[in-house]
């Protein structure tokens, strides 16, 4: 059921949930996380350069530094294959897998924001 309104609640509460938004956004901001996040999750394992190839403008500099950050807050998961020369594989950890539905959710809002704004 989707709502017009948002829900009231009272302020301690509202507080908490604020905080909980915050949080998230710590974990998450940045022009680049949701869409290394979006590509690992497509593909379910992805190695460094396809990320990179998936990823519109991102550099090696910051991929690397955002894939850091990621697997800090348990949320990539990186494996180094031992192959010549070394693979390194990023999937997403069990945490990780819990912002699919979110991930979801973002792709439909996308299309749509998109048709609303173009037109079609």
């Amino acid at each position: 059921m989707v709502t017009t309104e948002c829900a009231n609640r009272e302020e301690k509460q509202h507080k908490k949930e604020m905080m909980a938004v915050q949080d998230s956004m710590d974990v998450l901001s940045g022009k680049w996380k949701i869409s290394i996040l979006s590509s690992v999750c497509y593909y379910n394992k992805r190695r460094f350069s396809d990320i990179l190839n998936d990823v519109e403008g991102i550099s090696n500099k910051m991929l690397s530094k955002e894939l850091k950050e990621l697997e800090f807050n348990k949320l990539v998961k990186r494996t180094v294959l031992d192959t010549h020369p070394v693979t390194v594989q990023y999937e997403l950890t069990a945490h990780g897998l819990t912002l699919k539905t979110i991930i979801d959710n973002l792709v439909e809002w996308g299309i749509q924001h998109r048709k609303e704004i173009i037109g079609s």
